[in-house]
């Protein structure tokens, strides 16, 4: 228990840790722009094929 306190206190007391948490924070926000850019292409992706076959006036199936 007492080593597990001292790693604790060395933890906080360095420098990386914060680093580490701030890196954390912006992987998680890339991670959310992309996530959001996909939903957002392929929202974009159906209205374009639901348009097209609409002008073919063909029965078309949803691409995925």
């Amino acid at each position: 228990m007492k080593k597990l306190m001292t790693m604790t206190r060395q933890f906080r007391d360095d420098e990386n840790g914060a680093a580490m948490v701030e890196y954390s924070i912006l992987v998680g926000i890339i991670t959310a722009a992309a996530i959001a850019i996909i939903i957002a292409v392929g929202g974009y992706v159906t209205t374009a094929w639901t348009t097209l076959c609409t002008a073919l006036g063909a029965t078309c199936v949803a691409p995925g």
